[in-house]
């Protein structure tokens, strides 16, 4: 056993929609986290912002959505995806020790995160634990939940 996890789909199975983001000093880290994680990646769709996309494209030789670079307006892109309830989860490898350029942006994204109950991992540990539950592979549920809005509380039933 070489330690990797890799959730098996029911071939019907919804593909989870997930977004990938890296700060540009956590972009390796990201890079190798998506490597050992190829298999259950190979299954989703994904969204990913410009650079941080064409890197890990090459690295995991698949093709993604790509959005504008987070600068540039990506970051706001994909809070707008959230919004819309077309995001499952958000693994975001942020760097919160450098000055961002966007960094209301990057607030702005993190905001929607949580106000659409959205998943999101900041960090490798907390993406770790969100790939590897047995939740990340039923993302239906969980979509058609927050699609009542930003108004639905799983926590007040």
């Amino acid at each position: 056993m070489d330690g990797k996890v890799t959730l098996l789909l029911r071939p019907d199975a919804p593909r989870p929609i997930i977004a990938l983001v890296a700060h540009d000093r956590r972009k390796d880290e990201m890079v190798e986290w998506a490597h050992f994680n190829r298999g259950t990646l190979s299954r989703c769709t994904i969204y990913a912002t410009r650079t941080t996309g064409t890197i890990l494209q090459a690295e995991l030789e698949r093709p993604m959505h790509l959005l504008l670079s987070g600068p540039m307006g990506g970051d706001s892109q994909l809070g707008s995806l959230i919004a819309e309830g077309r995001i499952d989860a958000v693994f975001f490898f942020w760097d919160p020790l450098t000055p961002q350029p966007h960094d209301v942006d990057v607030k702005a994204l993190l905001r929607l995160a949580v106000l659409y109950d959205v998943p999101i991992a900041c960090n490798r540990s907390s993406a770790d634990y969100m790939i590897s539950s047995p939740l990340f592979a039923v993302p239906e549920k969980y979509r058609q939940d927050r699609q009542a809005g930003p108004d639905y509380a799983p926590w007040a039933r």
